[in-house]
């Protein structure tokens, strides 16, 4: 069972370190992107109008992928002041719970969001006039992404003596 509880942690911290690295690209086109458009629209004479449509798909692929980052780092939105006086059986039931939970919800939302994706392609895009189910894609990935790191995360905290507050774990 420590095999695989071990094998567990590993799995989510390579996940993590992959999810992280394409935030940080993710977010410095981002950051490039939104630049290009101020320099466009005040500076320069370019008529650079794709840069707020780029921008927000940007933006909403880099915050979605972040849910999964915080989840597997357990520094979500959580409130401790009721949870940490619990004992120490409760506090493992109840964190667990959550677990199944969150698993739940990202699990309803990956189903849901294979239609969306599926629609998405008949549709475009207003500038860029692609599908928008390219865009729409971050939207399975990110929930299932999500609902293999709580998976992955109740099982590194099964093999923790108590449950830690989130600003403590790592």
């Amino acid at each position: 069972m420590s095999r695989t509880l071990d094998l567990a942690a590993r799995l989510s911290h390579t996940l993590d370190q992959w999810v992280e690295r394409c935030c940080v690209i993710l977010l410095a086109v981002l950051v490039v992107t939104v630049w290009t458009g101020i320099l466009a629209r005040y500076v320069l004479p370019w008529n650079l109008t794709f840069t707020e449509e780029m921008a927000r798909y940007l933006m909403i692929w880099v915050a979605l992928l972040a849910i999964s980052m915080g989840i597997c780092r357990r520094q979500h939105v959580g409130m401790l002041v009721l949870f940490d006086r619990l004992p120490a059986l409760l506090q493992r039931v109840l964190a667990l719970s959550f677990d199944l939970i969150g698993i739940a919800f990202f699990a309803v939302m990956f189903f849901y969001s294979l239609t969306y994706v599926e629609r998405g392609f008949s549709q475009s895009t207003m500038i860029f006039g692609v599908p928008k189910g390219y865009p729409y894609l971050i939207l399975p990935i990110a929930s299932g992404v999500a609902c293999l790191q709580l998976a992955l995360s109740a099982l590194k905290d099964m093999k923790r003596t108590s449950p830690q507050p989130a600003l403590e774990r790592t």
